[in-house]
C-alpha cells in the first residue's frame, strides 16, 4: 500500500498522557521525523497531529498525538475533550506517563481503555532521568498490561516499543475484507454505480472503489454500469456475476433489473458490515416500527460534503422514513466527529457508512448508543427496509439474515 492509503485502512495509534511527560518527542522518535511541536513549556500540543506512515511490517498506520489530558482552563477543557475524543478512533493505546509519576490521570486512561476493548502499552518515558516504580511495574503486571521503558531523548528502548506495538495490534483490524468472502477467484461482480449530481466529478467515490481493489484483491473482476444500463449488460454476460452490488439510491431499480437467484446488496451494506456490526443496524432498522410521528431522528455523516437539494441524508431517507411511518419526523443532523453526549431524546440514530473512518470510531459510536439504549441502523439497511427488500440485500450475508427472519417472526 502507498502512502496515499485510506485512514480506512491504517491502524489507528493514539499517544495518551499528562502535559509534558514527551508525547510528541516519543512519536517524533518512533516516525524518525519531527511531525509534532517539542517544548518544555506545558501544553504545546493542542489539536491532535496527525502523522501516516508504513510501519513494517504490519503495514500503513496513522499515528495521532494529542494534548494531555491533565489540561487546565477554559481553553485546556476542550483540548481535554478533544483528546477523548480520539479514543473514539484508537485501535491501538499508548499510554506514557514518567516514571514514579503515576496518578488517577493514568489510572482513568487505562480503565477506559479496558472498557471500550482498546488494546494499550504502557511507556514509561524519559528512563533517563527516573525509573519506574517497582510496585507500579508489578500492579500493571498483575493486570496483563504491555509495558516498555524509553527515553525518547537517547532513543533507548523504542525499538522495543516498536516490537510491542506489531505485536499488540488485534487480528480484527489486520484481517478484514470488504467482499472478498463473498467472491471466488474469477468470478464477476457487478458494481451499479448512479452518475447523479451527488457523484463527485471525475471520480467515485470511496465505497466504489475500495470494493473495485478488493474484488481484484481476491481474483474476481468487476463490470461497473450505470442503473439504467444494468439489464443490458446483464443479458451480454455469459456466466450470470457471483453478485451485484447497487448505491442504495437506486435499490428498487436494480433489485428489479436484477434477476432473483442472483445476489444482490449495496455498497452501504457492505460498509454496515466493513465497518460496524451489520446485526446491529438490522436490528436498528426494525426499530423503525415503533416510530410515530413527531419522534426525533438523528442522521450521523462520517464526512463533511456540501448537501445537495436531493441530498440522502437530509432530503431521501427522511422521506422515506416519512412515507414508512405514514407522519412527520423531526430530524436533527450532525457530521464529522461531532456527536450528541446525551441520546436520550432520539428514537433512532441513522448512520452513514463511515467509508473515511477506521471500524474502531464507527463501532464505539454503536457501543455509545447500545448503553444509551437507542437503536442505530445504516442508510442502506434502512433505506430497504423502508421499501421492502431488506430480505433480499441480505441474502449475501446469512448470520445477519437469520437475524432479520427471526426478530420479523417475532413481531419486534
Amino acid at each position: 500500500m502507498t502512502r496515499a492509503t485510506s485512514k480506512t485502512f491504517r491502524t489507528h495509534i493514539a499517544l495518551f498522557g499528562r502535559r509534558n511527560v514527551g508525547k510528541s518527542s516519543l512519536l517524533n522518535a518512533l516516525v524518525r521525523q519531527n511531525v509534532s511541536i517539542v517544548s518544555d513549556v506545558p501544553g504545546t500540543t493542542t489539536d491532535p497531529v496527525e502523522k501516516p506512515m508504513e510501519l513494517l511490517p504490519l503495514g500503513p498506520v496513522l499515528f495521532i498525538d494529542t494534548a494531555g489530558i491533565d489540561d487546565t482552563g477554559t481553553l485546556g477543557e476542550m483540548r481535554v475533550a478533544k483528546t477523548q475524543q480520539v479514543l473514539d478512533r484508537t485501535d491501538l493505546a499508548i499510554v506514557i506517563a514518567c516514571g514514579t509519576d503515576w496518578s488517577s490521570f493514568e489510572d482513568q486512561l487505562i480503565e477506559e481503555t479496558e472498557r471500550r476493548k482498546i488494546p494499550s502499552i504502557v511507556v514509561f518515558n524519559k528512563i533517563d532521568l527516573s525509573s519506574p516504580d517497582a510496585a507500579l511495574l508489578e500492579k500493571l503486571g498483575k493486570k496483563q498490561i504491555t509495558v516498555v521503558e524509553v527515553s525518547a531523548l537517547t532513543g533507548k528502548g523504542i525499538s522495543t516499543l516498536r516490537e510491542a506495538l506489531l505485536a499488540k495490534v488485534p487480528d480484527d483490524v489486520l484481517n478484514r475484507s470488504v467482499l472478498g468472502d463473498l467472491v471466488k477467484p474469477g468470478q464477476c461482480v457487478v458494481l451499479v454505480v448512479p452518475i447523479d449530481k451527488e457523484a463527485p466529478k471525475g471520480r467515485l467515490i470511496n465505497p466504489q472503489v475500495q470494493s473495485i481493489r478488493d474484488a481484484l484483491d481476491h481474483d474476481a473482476y468487476c463490470l461497473v454500469v450505470k442503473e439504467r444500463e444494468l439489464r443490458n449488460a446483464m443479458n451480454q454476460l455469459r456466466t450470470p456475476p457471483a453478485l451485484v452490488i447497487t448505491d442504495s439510491q437506486a435499490f428498487l431499480k436494480v433489485a428489479g433489473d436484477t434477476p432473483s437467484e442472483i445476489p444482490m446488496t449495496s455498497f452501504s451494506m457492505l460498509f454496515a458490515r466493513f465497518q460496524g456490526d451489520l446485526s446491529e443496524m438490522v436490528r436498528g432498522a426494525l426499530a423503525a416500527d415503533n416510530l410515530k410521528p413527531g419522534d426525533r431522528i438523528l442522521v450521523a455523516e462520517a464526512c463533511a460534503h456540501h448537501p445537495i437539494g436531493e441530498d440522502i441524508g437530509r432530503v431521501k431517507i427522511p422521506r422515506w422514513l416519512t412515507n414508512y411511518i405514514g407522519g412527520k419526523l423531526e430530524f436533527e443532523h450532525v457530521q464529522g466527529h461531532d456527536f450528541p453526549k446525551d441520546l436520550s431524546s432520539f428514537s433512532l440514530v441513522v448512520h452513514c457508512g463511515a467509508c473515511m473512518w477506521n471500524r474502531r470510531e464507527m463501532l464505539n459510536r454503536i457501543m455509545f448508543c447500545r448503553d444509551a439504549g437507542v437503536p442505530i441502523t445504516n442508510y442502506g439497511v434502512v433505506i430497504a427496509y423502508s421499501l421492502g427488500i431488506l430480505e433480499r440485500a441480505l441474502r449475501p450475508f446469512p448470520a445477519a439474515l437469520d437475524l432479520f427472519m427471526n426478530l420479523k417472526g417475532k413481531g419486534k
